[in-house]
């Protein structure tokens, strides 16, 4: 198998359950399958969510805060959580991780964002897997914003894609892909295998967040393929509940939607 640079980004209801507490069976098996990967020859980014519903779980805080501030304040403790696990639990594979947290800035200014490449490429050449972010503890666009940046980080995982060159960006998610309907209305819903372009027929079938505890839906996704696609990278999105879908896409397997990249990249 060809060596690739591949990003998965993970979102908040594959990583944690309906309380917000990290979900140690899923992450481990993410942690062993990217492992894998990485010790065959890869180089793997993960783009992570889930730091405000790990922090609002560990702080024993009864809901998800309204606030600007506290949910800041809950995104700074749940991501050295976070953290604390990715570390533990890929270090049982032999890996390190190293984490990178990003606002926009880090992508808009120009001198920031070769900083930041240089530091991808500095931790990849040296063996390492980055873990990356939103900086959601200092920056207040992705919580309170109609206009989100990154939007749950499906964007940003397209972007990191697109900065550090990737060939594959594989989103897992808490649905399988993208389907010809709204499944959860309609139980005769078909999943859609392929899109090698996404039309205004595509983009029309984005729909709402798929859990209370993320804030990404279908949308997110499809803005996120549309800008990775174009940028000479193929997509996958793929149910979460099992990391061995990482396998399968790798292998060529239909799994979930494979959005067919538009161009090579340059």
């Amino acid at each position: 198998m060809e060596k690739q640079r591949i990003v998965v980004k993970v979102g908040t209801s594959t990583l944690t359950g309906e309380s917000g507490a990290p979900n140690f069976r899923t992450i481990d098996k993410l942690a062993q399958v990217l492992s894998a990967l990485h010790n065959e020859g890869h180089q793997i980014i993960l783009v992570s969510s889930g730091a405000i519903a790990v922090g609002v779980n560990k702080m024993r805080l009864p809901v998800k805060p309204k606030d600007v501030c506290m949910k800041q304040a809950a995104a700074a403790v749940g991501q050295c959580e976070l953290m604390h696990i990715y570390d533990k639990f890929f270090g049982e594979y032999g890996n390190i991780v190293g984490q990178i947290l990003l606002t926009e800035d880090d992508i808009a200014v120009k001198a920031r964002k070769r900083n930041l490449r240089n530091t991808f490429e500095a931790l990849m050449e040296s063996g390492m897997i980055p873990v990356v972010n939103e900086n959601d503890s200092v920056s207040h666009a992705e919580i309170e914003s109609d206009k989100k940046v990154f939007g749950d980080n499906d964007m940003l995982s397209a972007v990191v894609a697109n900065l550090c060159e990737a060939d594959r960006l594989i989103i897992l998610s808490d649905i399988e892909g993208l389907y010809d309907s709204n499944p959860k209305d309609n139980p005769e819903a078909k999943l859609i295998y392929r899109v090698d372009k996404i039309t205004d027929e595509i983009r029309e079938l984005g729909f709402g967040s798929g859990s209370n505890r993320g804030t990404g839906g279908m949308v997110t996704k499809l803005e996120s393929a549309e800008y990775a696609t174009a940028h000479g990278i193929d997509m996958h999105i793929a149910h979460g509940s099992n990391p061995d879908n990482i396998y399968r896409i790798m292998e060529g397997e239909a799994v979930g939607t494979y959005f067919v990249k538009q161009c090579s990249k340059k």
